[in-house]
């Protein structure tokens, strides 16, 4: 089978005037590499596709039977919705979610608007547009601050965990200047952090759980920041499985998978919570289009310590995708 694969690649000069967490989203050219090498192993015609101004050309050149989308798009707080709603015109399958699903998680308020709205818990926050709306909050600190259409933890950093309303205003200011858009306020889980990986579509599975536990700080003041991110070896563990009781996993489970429904994801995903001190799950965002970098990305570290080998995992998500759409054996 040709499979065109779709993405975006971290510039090696990015501009001086952007922040330095600016294309944190896209993927490294090793990465790229890794999942031609995958599909390649699986028998198929790998074709790439850079995303951007070429894509429509590079599409009707390669003419693929279906397009492996890992792309995060260009600009806005649809971008992730590009690339999946020009195959649609095309009519060109493709893995993954579609543009509505896409767009929605990535905005993280509108995201938790909907799961809150089907009763899944999920933490108490605030928008604003600038420092001098910061009057108060309803709800008590410590808050967290963040940009609202980002991932990859642009825009979140160690200070961005806020215990007065000073800081709040100092963190809101950061995000709405640096990044151009508002700022998500959002009242601060002091539990473990808790990653899911699932998988597929009808029914869809838990692939597995991690938690990401702080080496240098208590949970309670932890955040799964840039900077740790960047330096996850020294700064986290990551425990596959969690360690948590067997009840508050079985929840974290069903949450995961009713979010993950709730929200029209295909395929693949990734989805966050943090435990609060009652034991209950706290939805915190999903992320349809997980990164997929291996020794680096959640999802595939997750996958490995579950027993599931990186190529094993490619092919189980593009599996899934041509059984959705009836070019695979069901």
């Amino acid at each position: 089978m040709r499979v065109g694969l779709a993405y975006n690649v971290k510039p090696a000069d990015p501009p001086d005037h952007l922040p330095e967490d600016a294309f944190e989203e896209y993927d490294s050219e090793a990465t790229v590499g890794h999942l031609c090498d995958a599909l390649s192993r699986l028998g198929h015609d790998v074709r790439r596709l850079p995303a951007g101004g070429g894509f429509v050309d590079a599409l009707r050149r390669e003419s693929p039977d279906i397009v492996f989308n890992i792309a995060e798009g260009e600009g806005g707080r649809c971008r992730e919705a590009h690339i999946p709603a020009v195959l649609e015109m095309l009519s060109v399958p493709y893995v993954g979610s579609d543009p509505l699903t896409l767009s929605v998680t990535l905005d993280k308020p509108m995201a938790k608007r909907l799961v809150a709205h089907d009763g899944f818990p999920t933490p108490a926050f605030r928008t604003f547009r600038s420092a001098d709306e910061v009057a108060s909050l309803p709800f008590p600190f410590p808050a967290i601050v963040k940009p609202v259409f980002e991932g990859s933890s642009k825009g979140v950093r160690l200070s961005s965990r806020a215990a007065d309303k000073d800081r709040v205003r100092e963190m809101v200011r950061f995000v709405t200047e640096t990044y151009g858009q508002d700022a998500l306020v959002e009242a601060f889980v002091p539990g473990a952090e808790v990653t899911v990986g699932v998988l597929g579509n009808d029914p869809p599975r838990v692939a597995g759980m991690m938690e990401i536990a702080p080496k240098t700080v208590p949970s309670s003041e932890f955040v799964y920041s840039l900077e740790v991110k960047r330096d996850w070896e020294n700064r986290v563990i990551y425990r596959v499985p969690p360690a948590l009781p067997g009840t508050v996993l079985s929840e974290i489970g069903r949450c995961a998978l009713g979010v993950y429904r709730l929200l029209g994801c295909r395929d693949f995903s990734r989805i966050d919570f943090r435990i609060d001190g009652d034991g209950v799950p706290q939805f915190i965002e999903c992320n349809p289009l997980p990164g997929l970098s291996p020794g680096y990305g959640d999802l595939p570290i997750l996958a490995e310590r579950m027993g599931t080998p990186y190529v094993s995992l490619v092919g189980e998500i593009l599996s899934h995708a041509l059984v959705r759409l009836g070019m695979g054996p069901a």
